[in-house]
């Protein structure tokens, strides 16, 4: 099959780009493991700030994705937090998000070019990502003011109460829903995968809000699907020659180490922490790609921007981008701590008190 990407859009690898790579890599897969996202809100756009094509930087992250998630749902489904029922279930339809979504990635490629693609993925996170992330924020903080006691929303309680054939009960996650409402969030969860490689950040809401799944089983069973559209979308993306298997080896050291953390974290956190590091992150990381969007419409000819502006946006997107993974980083690592240490108190407490 002919490459829609030459061999010149694939990036030089410096000692300083191979180092920052590992380490967005470890922050993708910590953020990954702790909220069950692929972590590419992370990764891609980390991988853009360096240079790399819109299209390289979504398929050599969904290449990744699969190993990477078969560790975190491996490990999670130790905690008893994985249903793989419900995973397996949103795949079928996650798998045909992906195609459809690389179907149009491609005409773009086609149209408009690199720059084309570049726009669609920065405007696509952008989005995706104000909408997505403002919400996931803002029910975290309503959780937490209402003591952290999550409550399954009016939706998606009307849902389960509808009984329309094929009904499915899924034990882990405790709720019985119709087949047909399960389909529109695992398509969409696939077609963003393939749009700018992470499905997670409406798959996980998805679940949560609409079909009224816990935010710890929603973002443990995401692993599942991402394992499954992640490896068919690789196939894909492959074929067509836009997968850059050096990054895709060195983003997946990084992860597989901080999927491990990330995972371990859940189990010594409130869940609507899971929700808060996903909306910061969410939010640092769209205005890091939003800062983006002048230069390719300046490239596309559309808008007319000074070269001298569009590098100081480009070098203030990169800042924030660093931000981004040291907020991730800084919440999840030290929620686990507290975490820890309430959890080793409470054991101590337990002890003295039965000794006594």
């Amino acid at each position: 099959m002919h490459s829609l990407v030459d061999g010149s859009q694939f990036i030089d690898l410096s000692l300083w780009s191979i180092t920052f790579l590992f380490l967005v890599g470890f922050v993708g897969g910590l953020v990954s493991g702790f909220i069950g996202s692929g972590g590419a809100f992370v990764l891609t756009p980390g991988m853009m700030s360096l240079g790399v094509p819109g299209t390289v930087a979504v398929a050599s992250n969904m290449c990744h994705k699969f190993p990477k998630a078969l560790v975190g749902a491996y490990k999670r489904y130790k905690y008893g937090q994985v249903d793989i029922k419900l995973g397996l279930v949103m795949a079928a339809s996650a798998i045909l998000g992906v195609q459809v979504g690389i179907k149009i990635q491609n005409m773009i490629l086609s149209k408009w070019g690199a720059v084309g693609s570049d726009l669609y993925v920065s405007l696509s996170f952008v989005l995706v990502l104000v909408v997505v992330g403002g919400y996931v924020f803002y029910d975290a903080w309503k959780t937490a003011k209402s003591g952290g006691e999550e409550k399954v929303t009016k939706i998606a309680v009307w849902l389960q109460s509808i009984n329309l054939p094929p009904m499915i009960h899924f034990k882990k996650a405790n709720i019985t829903i119709s087949l047909w409402f399960t389909i529109p969030v695992g398509f969409a969860t696939g077609l963003l995968a393939a749009t700018i490689a992470v499905g997670g950040f409406v798959g996980v809401p998805g679940m949560i809000y609409v079909m009224g799944v816990s935010s710890l089983i929603a973002s443990a069973s995401e692993l599942v699907i991402a394992f499954v559209m992640g490896f068919g979308g690789s196939v894909n993306w492959a074929a067509h020659g836009m997968v850059d298997i050096r990054l895709t080896l060195i983003i997946l050291g990084g992860s597989l180490l901080g999927v491990q953390l990330g995972a371990i974290g859940t189990t010594y956190v409130k869940e609507n922490m899971i929700k808060i590091v996903m909306g910061t992150i969410m939010l640092i990381v769209a205005v890091s790609r939003g800062l983006c969007v002048p230069k390719y419409l300046s490239q596309l000819g559309l808008v007319s921007v000074s070269e001298v502006t569009t590098d100081f946006l480009s070098k203030v997107s990169f800042i924030c981008m660093c931000i981004a993974l040291m907020t991730g980083a800084v919440i999840i690592l030290v929620s686990m701590w507290r975490g820890t240490r309430a959890a080793k108190l409470a054991e101590s407490a337990a002890y003295q008190a039965a000794n006594a």
